[in-house]
């Protein structure tokens, strides 16, 4: 799903950023890909997948 439509950035897209750059906040997320600085609208559902990416990798890891 497109999360900012500004710049065309996907769910995935923010997903292999975490997973793959060990992005963690929007700061960090800028520096790899542009968006939220058109309209802002995209900003906390962009963080919201950050979070949700870090706490399903976290806790994928613990099993086993």
């Amino acid at each position: 799903m497109f999360v900012c439509m500004c710049y065309g950035v996907t769910d995935k897209s923010i997903r292999a950023a975490v997973q793959g750059n060990g992005v963690g906040n929007m700061r960090e997320l800028r520096e790899h890909m542009e968006l939220g600085s058109q309209c802002g609208k995209c900003i906390q559902m962009a963080q919201q997948i950050i979070d949700q990416t870090i706490i399903d990798d976290s806790m994928f890891k613990n099993v086993g």
